[in-house]
Formats: C-alpha cells, sequence, structure tokens
C-alpha cells in the first residue's frame, strides 16, 4: 500500500522515515503528520499491521478498548471490551487510511547509517534512501527464539512436530492429540487454554519460572488500570500490594504444580516478564485440563526430557519461548544498543552517539504496550517536530 505524500515543507528537503507499519510505527507517522512533518513508513510485508495478523485467532487485547487508541482515532464501541486481533488489524487499516499516511510496503531496511546531519538507509532493491531523522518500530516481538535445547534440531525433523508459538493459529490441527506448550508467559497460557478448550486429548504446559497471574478485571476493574497507578511507585511497596491483591483475587495451584512466585510482581516486571493475565488457564489448571510439568531440558528421540527427570512423549509442543528484538543487523554498528540488545535509548530520547534516531515499542510496560506506544508518539513527534532534526 502506498499513499499519497505529504508535500514536503521548506526546512524538510528529507523526509522523517519510520521503520515499521505496526501500531507504533503508525501512531509516530499520524503525530509527525499533525505537526506539518514528512514521514514515510517503511514496511516489509504487504501490509500494516503484519504481525498482528499473524497472532493466533483466540487473542484478544489484555488492555481495554479505550486504553488502546492510538492518536487521533478512538476504537469504535462495536469492538467491545477486549478488542478481538481481526478487530486490532481493521483498527490498524482504518487509521492508517483516517491519516492518509505515505506507507511503502515489501521494502525492508536492511542498514542505518549516519551521513553528516541525515540518515542513510540501505533497504530491499538495494534502494538508498536520506533521511532528516528515523524512527524505528520494528516491535518488541519481532523474532521468534527458541532455547538452545539438545537434541531440538533432530526433534524439529520430525514431521514438523514442534513450532514457535508465531505459527499457531488455533486448536483444530491438535485435536485428539497430547500437546505440550512451553512457556507460561501470557502467550504459552492463552495457547494451553485455547488448547484445553479446543479439543486436545492432554495439553501440558511445562514452566520453568512460576508466573504471577492476575485476573483480567475485577469486580470490573481492569488489571491494566492498576498497572498504571503503580507504574512509578517503588518496587518493594508494588511487590507487597501485588502479594495481598494476588491472595485475595487468584487461587493458590501449588497443589496443581504452579506455586506463587517467590520474587514480588514489580521485581519480575524489571526484569522482563509481565503478569499472566488469565483467560482460562487457573479453571483448566484447578480442573486438571491443563498439566503443570517442569520445564524442558532436552529432546531425545522422540521423547522431551524434562527438568525433574522425567520423560514424556507429546505428539506435538508448542514453543511459547518468546522473541528477539533483533536489531543487530539493522544497527548494531552504531553503539546504540545494550548488552541485551534493547536501546539504549527509547521513546523521545535518542542515544548520544546518534542525534535524531528514535525508538518505540521496545519496551513492556505493565500499563498497556498500546497505550505507552500512543504517549510516545506524541512525545517523539513533539521532539522532531521542535528540533528539525
Amino acid at each position: 500500500m502506498v499513499t499519497t505524500p505529504q508535500a514536503p515543507t521548506p526546512q524538510a528537503v528529507h523526509p522523517v522515515y519510520v521503520i515499521g507499519g505496526g501500531p507504533g510505527g503508525l501512531a509516530v507517522a499520524a503525530a509527525l503528520r499533525a505537526r506539518g512533518v514528512r514521514a514515510v513508513v517503511l514496511e516489509k510485508s504487504d501490509a500494516v499491521g503484519a504481525s498482528w495478523r499473524a497472532h493466533y485467532d483466540r487473542l484478544h487485547l489484555h488492555t481495554t478498548r479505550r486504553l488502546s487508541a492510538l492518536p487521533g482515532l478512538r476504537m469504535p464501541r462495536s469492538f467491545g471490551r477486549w478488542v478481538s486481533r481481526a478487530d486490532v488489524v481493521r483498527y490498524l487499516e482504518a487509521y492508517a487510511e483516517k491519516h492518509e499516511l505515505e506507507i511503502v510496503t515489501g521494502v525492508e531496511v536492511h542498514r542505518i547509517e549516519r551521513t553528516g546531519t541525515d540518515w542513510l538507509l540501505h533497504a530491499t532493491g538495494g534502494r538508498l534512501l536520506t533521511g532528516r531523522a528515523v524512527v524505528v518500530a520494528t516491535g518488541y516481538n519481532h523474532t521468534p527464539r527458541l532455547p538452545d535445547w539438545p537434541g531440538l534440531d533432530a526433534y524439529r525433523e520430525q514431521d514438523g512436530r514442534l513450532v514457535h508459538a508465531r505459527g499457531y493459529r488455533n486448536p483444530e490441527p491438535y485435536a485428539g492429540k497430547d500437546v505440550l506448550v512451553v512457556g507460561a508467559g501470557n502467550t504459552g497460557a492463552e495457547i494451553a487454554a485455547d488448547l484445553a478448550g479446543g479439543g486436545a486429548a492432554r495439553v501440558r504446559l511445562a514452566v520453568r519460572t512460576a508466573p504471577h497471574i492476575v485476573r483480567r478485571s475485577t469486580l470490573g476493574w481492569p488489571a491494566q488500570r492498576s498497572g498504571i497507578l503503580v507504574r512509578r511507585l517503588p518496587v518493594a511497596l508494588v511487590d507487597r500490594m501485588g502479594t495481598l491483591a494476588t491472595r485475595f483475587a487468584t487461587p493458590d495451584l501449588t497443589a496443581h504444580g504452579l506455586p506463587r512466585p517467590d520474587r514480588g510482581l514489580a521485581t519480575r516486571q524489571r526484569e522482563g516478564a509481565v503478569p499472566v493475565q488469565d483467560v482460562g488457564l487457573i479453571d483448566a489448571v484447578r480442573t486438571g485440563k491443563v498439566e503443570v510439568v517442569a520445564a524442558v531440558k532436552a529432546f531425545e528421540g522422540e521423547e522431551v526430557v524434562l527438568a525433574d527427570g522425567s520423560r514424556i512423549a507429546p505428539d506435538a509442543v508448542v514453543a511459547a519461548t518468546g522473541y528477539r528484538r533483533a536489531l543487530e543487523p539493522l544497527l548494531g554498528h552504531l553503539g546504540v544498543l545494550d548488552a541485551n540488545g534493547l536501546p539504549v535509548a527509547r521513546g523521545a530520547r535518542s542515544p548520544r552517539e546518534a542525534p535524531g534516531l528514535y525508538f518505540t515499542g521496545f519496551t513492556n510496560p505493565i500499563s498497556g504496550m498500546l497505550r505507552e506506544l500512543a504517549r510516545d508518539a506524541e512525545r517523539i513527534a513533539r521532539r522532531i517536530a521542535a528540533s528539525n532534526a
């Protein structure tokens, strides 16, 4: 999709390039356009919202519709309180159209370099694009990651028995099968519940670290609003509050193999692990429809070896083991990434070594990803418009 470009202002010979046509990239482009700054979105797939199109069918936002809208367009009330994956895609398409965004699809940026006061982008087909500023919005969940389990490669060769969660869409292919889901984050928890209710003969969930589990909504109060209220409080205080709230709102699943975490909610969030919002896992574990087992240690032949020494032979394995940001090929040479491959500066702050380079969407906030993307977009646009970067 390519929309009609906005005429550049006299002081902006080169546009601002936004890499990534997901919600973060579209929000920044819209906020820049509202300030008279030409922004060109470069999206490597053939449509906006590519990652949302690839998510599993059951997925709904864990954040409310009202707190998930991007700048300049509310989500329709008809979407309901918890917006479905398909409606998020429809919303992003409508957002790009309403704001008349300039989007070029089928173009992937491979490398970014500084050239004088501008930026040079090396893109698909040998393109060399010059921008006055660059906003990287390629996403927190970019490249599927699998742990380096012994025997993994040989196991994966067995007729596609193992897939990353990115390849899971719905439980239909798993009807009547024994399935192991690896990883107890939000994705793994929801896929396990989906399989349990969708006809799988047996569902086991391999857990390495017990997650914090919270109700998506308690007496009408969404967990997201609690996350917004506490996000700037001291970690120790939030840990104590979280422990009390969890004991009140969620049952103890220790007898079912899922004990309460030994580290606080805010402490775990600082380590990159957001709470699991319950959309069926608690009931599935309590009723035995999902069995909790130890973490995966290795693969041997057709068996999966678990950390407690036991062995199981599931028909299929779904690995909800997370993603890498995969920013190193794009800009690792610029010295703007930390030891974990994350940008050293985000939002409206550029890295000291790279003025005019901005990042959005590289945190996993307890207050809601879409809400923070919307706030980031306004801040980044104000900074670029004010600096004439």
